[in-house]
């Protein structure tokens, strides 16, 4: 079946020029990532798995940027009088290694992008059962995602359209429910831990602003990724412009959610605030009389406003906060 939509010429002109767009707000906020991880912290405190995944973001789409220029000067400049059927069946020419070294490195950094998201949501449940699902979505995303740029790699000039790959489909579909699952249960366990940490609070601060930003970051990634799963299975080469634009917007999301969190000053004091005056013995809550002594039967609290140097923030503080039960009445 032959694709629809806009010609490739003026697809790779409109996805360019969007992409740099986009790719320009994303250096801006990965200058502001690096000054929220760097600020005033030597660097032996840095967190370095977020500053590597910051980099490694940066670089793939920074790289994935001028593989898309050199493929634009190929086909609109240099090959343009030279090449059988003009630009147009040059952008169509999927053996063209500009096109595979692009869909290699978009694979990568989807990747790289949906396994912190993972690594997040394994980091706030502390449990490697609730990530299977997701980390098996992962590990099928790779594999047909590599295997759909193999086939590619190995295809000619006249292999015909590239829309017949089954593999490319089901790549989008398993990155689009990774995504969606793993923020929908990092979404839901911020949220309860919310609710369970309410009766306990002294102070206006929530954990509300952190789940607002992480199902923002889903929400951005998810609304183009759909329409390019669209796109993709009804032929149509606005895919193309919307798979340029999906690089600098999973950046773009990831940096958004640890700026917003990073630069928050007070919220990494939330819980441990929270449960220090909420459960000092023989000492009453500011403002209000002291309580009868209460049995607490409190195990275990999770912070997971900072999630500490384990995943989304940069504070060294202790990821878990433990209270066992002493067996004798405490005052709250």
């Amino acid at each position: 079946m032959a694709s629809r939509g806009i010609p490739l010429d003026t697809a790779a002109i409109m996805s360019i020029a969007l992409e740099g767009i986009l790719y320009g707000f994303s250096v801006l906020m990965f200058i502001g990532t690096v000054w929220a991880l760097t600020y005033k912290r030597r660097p032996r405190d840095v967190n370095r798995l977020i500053a590597g995944v910051t980099i490694m973001l940066f670089v793939l789409s920074t790289a994935h940027m001028i593989v898309d220029i050199i493929r634009l000067e190929d086909g609109l400049v240099k090959y343009r009088d030279t090449f059988p059927d003009g630009p147009a069946a040059f952008f169509a020419d999927v053996s063209q290694m500009t096109y595979v070294v692009k869909n290699a490195i978009y694979i990568l950094h989807t990747l790289l992008g949906d396994g912190f998201v993972i690594y997040r949501c394994y980091i706030v449940w502390q449990s490697a059962r609730i990530i299977i699902l997701p980390s098996l979505l992962w590990c099928c995303s790779a594999f047909t995602g590599f295997s759909a740029v193999y086939s590619v790699s190995q295809a000619t000039s006249n292999a015909g359209n590239i829309f017949t790959k089954a593999t490319g489909q089901t790549f989008f579909a398993l990155t689009l429910s990774t995504n969606l699952i793993s923020s929908g249960l990092l979404a839901y366990r911020i949220w309860k831990i919310e609710c369970n940490v309410s009766a306990l609070r002294t102070s206006n601060r929530t954990l509300t602003p952190i789940l607002r930003v992480l199902v923002d970051a889903a929400i951005l990634y998810s609304v183009v990724l759909f329409p390019t799963l669209i796109c993709f299975v009804c032929s149509n080469n606005g895919q193309y412009v919307m798979l340029d634009m999906l690089m600098p917007i999973i950046s773009i999301a990831f940096y958004m959610m640890l700026i917003r969190i990073t630069v928050s000053k007070h919220v990494h004091n939330y819980l441990s605030t929270t449960l220090h005056r909420g459960t000092t013995t023989g000492t009453a809550i500011e403002g209000l009389p002291p309580l009868k002594p209460l049995q607490v039967h409190i195990s275990r609290f999770t912070q997971i406003d900072e999630i500490s140097t384990h995943g989304i923030g940069s504070e060294d503080l202790p990821s878990t906060y433990k209270m066992e039960n002493m067996g004798r009445p405490r005052t709250v």
